[in-house]
């Protein structure tokens, strides 16, 4: 929906027209979210265009000529209820629970703490399918059975942490942990009553407006460290059936560890998916890239963990291929803009040796980034998870979603971690921000403003949850895509107590010549000045955050921020056997009328089908892939799973690629008829991936591919089988749409 929103100053009329119009249109997003009817459907009935857009019918779409003879009727602007900017705190990410797996005296055998304990393979124990979905019995876990879909090497890295959740309708969450003292929660504390609203003064949201992980908020934080390797088991609690959405949303849900490096049964697959009722074991060994065959014997001191007693443990890999933040959100096929958007993401710490959250602890390997001294590992005190994302909602003030418009969804209400423009209280020294943009289609451009105006230095240390090789000092930030992250220090010694300062959006997705919000790229990037105006018709443009200096630090600030982070891996004595080239653009063929495909190697532009095998790249060799955008009036986040990229190219010259981008990378934007040509080893694990574009409406109609590594020997095939997920099973078809090239 790349639409422009009424002002909230509009014409009772307007409103009520604009109102009627977006009700009209909701019950067609809920027909299609039930599976009542198609796009195909729609499109027959006269109701959209074969682009995908809503027919120009008033009562359906509000952007047709309005009676009142003015200009477009637009969309019914998010309701504030008398809610202002930086009038609530911030409430810091919700740290999920981490729980130490028990074995038997044989040290194989798991004991505990979940029922039923986890498995290699699927466990495919019968349970009584709900008549809403077919009736019958069905296994208890959704994973699809047998050996292919077993975990890979699970007894050489057995879990030793469980964390476990449930998907669930919204709740009020009465067990908040983020594991810091209120102090460092701008006064919120453990265990607090937080309903599940954007704002105080907003309303609390429907059950099934909002599926969060356990049905709360604030966004869940997972922690975990290399060696120490973890089940996540994730329950779908949701309804059987499939008409309790408020109108979007698919009840059916796969989990995506966004970047983890593991076996593809772990990546939340787009064709793994399952059902309420059953729980998937992801099983997430936290390991280094090139574990198999790099420092196998582990001498390697950057290549490490941190214990609990302040030492080191060395793991296998290269210390060069060290991540920190991830993110885990939905991947179901097709859906996964409406999932995610509707709660379904949270976020994941991975510390090591070299970034072990703890300031203090100088053993000439812990790179002393701002996080705290209380613990061995993991401090949060200092270092802070942010999720951006627009939203909108409708009259009732319940979370709404409106897509009708193939280029992208983009909201007018500004949140971060799920609560509307709040102010977050910082002590005067240095904190780390790991900053998400979890949105659906917008794009963002952050800089750091004062009171006055006037930006401020920002030091980004990691892009795509890879430290850099060099930090970076800015006064705003480079465009952050779809899924991006990240890492900035912001030292706040520069201020005084009581000073207020922001983190301002600067990218503009509205487009004065067609008087619309773009949801295919931002328009234009503003000065400071510009974006602090309020002249820009972007409502999420502007001061989103307030940052107030309360106090000088409570203890000493003994955080470093080295020039010096973690190089690249040196690659330049692997050959690289393969180079394939990937376009991203309009015009896809297939079964469906989606406008958006993915063209391999010069062929056909295709549109997505999670059966058909676009690249199989062999194991233990590096290749060169090109990106490439089709078109100048888009732009597109790429996402490619598994392995980390360098970027050796942008637009035919290294010179292009910034200091930001020259660390190792998952999502790359390809910028309006950009290319980008980047280089990545494939090791380690197997199993079939994704790469598609991260502008989750791009995805979902259907810039989406299947790529896979299936040479590694039994129990893999070539090419592998498509797993068909149904309440009463996974069953299997053959692949046989292999593309010329892939193999």
């Amino acid at each position: 929906m790349s639409r422009i929103y009424l002002p909230s100053n509009a014409s009772a009329a307007r409103l009520r027209e604009a109102e009627h119009a977006r009700r009209n249109r909701a019950e067609i997003v809920r027909e299609l979210s039930w599976g009542r009817v198609t796009r195909r459907d729609l499109i027959k009935m006269g109701l959209f265009t074969a682009a995908g857009l809503l027919a120009p019918i008033g009562g359906l779409n509000p952007f047709v000529k309005s009676v009142y003879g003015q200009a477009p009727t637009g969309l019914p602007p998010t309701p504030l209820f008398g809610c202002e900017a930086f009038s609530q705190p911030m409430p810091r990410f919700d740290v999920l629970p981490r729980r130490k797996v028990t074995y038997a005296p044989d040290g194989v055998t798991i004991t505990g703490p979940l029922n039923p304990t986890p498995t290699a393979a699927a466990n495919e124990t019968m349970r009584r399918v709900p008549a809403v979905l077919g009736g019958g019995y069905g296994p208890i876990e959704g994973r699809p059975p047998g050996p292919i879909w077993a975990h890979q090497r699970f007894t050489k890295y057995l879990p030793q942490i469980a964390v476990e959740v449930w998907q669930r309708q919204a709740a009020t969450n009465d067990t908040y942990d983020a594991q810091v003292d209120p102090m460092l929660n701008s006064g919120m504390t453990k265990g607090m009553t937080l309903p599940l609203r954007f704002h105080t003064g907003m309303p609390t949201q429907q059950p099934n407006s909002v599926w969060t992980f356990n049905g709360t908020i604030p966004p869940k934080l997972l922690l975990a460290r290399y060696g120490e390797p973890v089940l996540f088991r994730h329950h779908n609690d949701l309804s059987p059936d499939v008409r309790q959405n408020n109108g979007f949303g698919k009840h059916t849900i796969s989990t995506h560890e966004h970047n983890g490096h593991h076996g593809a049964e772990n990546d939340g697959f787009t064709g793994a998916y399952f059902f309420p009722g059953q729980f998937y074991d992801y099983h997430w060994p936290i390991v280094l890239g090139g574990c198999s065959s790099m420092n196998k014997d582990a001498t390697e001191s950057k290549a490490s963990s941190p214990t609990d007693d302040g030492t080191l443990v060395n793991v296998p890999g290269d210390w060069h291929e060290t991540m920190s933040t991830h993110w885990f959100h939905d991947h179901m096929f097709a859906y996964t803009s409406q999932n995610v958007y509707k709660g379904n993401a949270a976020m994941f710490n991975i510390y090591s040796g070299l970034d072990r959250g703890n300031e203090a602890h100088d053993d000439r390997v812990n790179l002393c980034l701002p996080s705290g001294t209380a613990k061995s590992w993991g401090n949060l005190d200092y270092d802070v998870n942010l999720m951006l994302a627009d939203k909108a909602c409708d009259a009732e003030g319940q979370l709404a979603f409106d897509i009708f418009d193939f280029d992208g969804f983009i909201g007018d209400m500004m949140t971060v971690n799920l609560a509307f423009k709040p102010y977050f209280e910082v002590e005067a020294r240095k904190y780390r921000f790991r900053i998400l943009n979890a949105s659906v289609s917008r794009f963002f451009k952050i800089a750091l403003v004062d009171a006055s105006g006037r930006a401020r230095e920002i030091v980004q240390i990691a892009n795509d949850g890879n430290l850099l090789p060099y930090s970076v000092p800015l006064m705003e930030l480079d465009e952050m895509g779809i899924a991006e992250r990240y890492d900035v220090v912001v030292d706040f010694s520069q201020f005084h107590v009581n000073d207020r300062v922001y983190f301002v959006n600067l990218a503009d997705h509205f487009d004065p010549e067609s008087r619309e919000l773009n949801g295919k790229k931002p328009v234009r990037d503003l000065s400071v000045a510009e974006a602090l105006a309020g002249t820009s018709l972007d409502p999420c443009v502007g001061s989103f955050l307030e940052f107030i200096v309360v106090r000088e630090p409570a203890v000493e600030d003994q955080s470093q921020v080295p020039r010096e982070l973690i190089p690249n891996p040196d690659l330049k004595d692997i050959p690289v056997a393969r180079e394939r080239v990937f376009e991203f653009g309009r015009g896809a063929k297939g079964i469906e009328d989606d406008p958006w495909g993915i063209k391999t190697d010069k062929g056909d532009m295709l549109q997505a089908a999670f059966n058909r095998v676009s690249a199989a790249p062999r194991l233990g060799t590096r290749e060169i892939w090109t990106l490439r955008n089709g078109g100048g009036g888009w732009d597109h986040p790429i996402h490619i799973h598994f392995e980390e990229g360098q970027i050796l190219e942008r637009d035919g010259s290294l010179a292009n690629v910034p200091a930001w981008e020259r660390g190792r990378k998952d999502v790359y934007r390809l910028r309006p008829s950009g290319t980008v040509k980047i280089t990545m080893q494939f090791r380690d694990w197997g199993g079939m991936f994704m790469e598609h574009c991260h502008n989750t409406v791009h995805e979902d109609h259907s810039m989406l591919l299947r790529w896979e590594i299936d040479d590694g020997g039994a129990p893999f095939l070539r090419p592998l089988p498509s797993p068909k997920p149904t309440p009463q099973g996974v069953t299997f078809e053959p692949t046989v749409d292999i593309l010329p090239t892939a193999l």
